[in-house]
């Protein structure tokens, strides 16, 4: 089990989903374990995991949505 400040993220309980129909080799994984929310590269599935408490992911999702984090180029 991974220690987090935020509580214990069971890495043994997490079922790994990723966006439907994406079969790309690096791709954001995430799974949620009780009250909290995990993301990963699938690339690296033992590699590091942002673990985010559900209102830092309401307001992860709701950035996204808003276009915070689009990349000009």
């Amino acid at each position: 089990m991974a220690q987090h400040p935020k509580g214990d993220f069971d890495l043994s309980r997490a079922v790994w989903q990723r966006a439907e129909g994406d079969d790309s080799e690096a791709a954001v994984e995430i799974a949620f374990v009780d009250d909290l929310i995990g993301m990963r590269n699938s690339a690296e599935p033992d590699g590091p995991i942002l673990v985010f408490t559900q209102a830092e992911w309401d307001a992860f999702v709701a950035g996204a949505r808003d276009g915070e984090f689009d990349i000009e180029v």
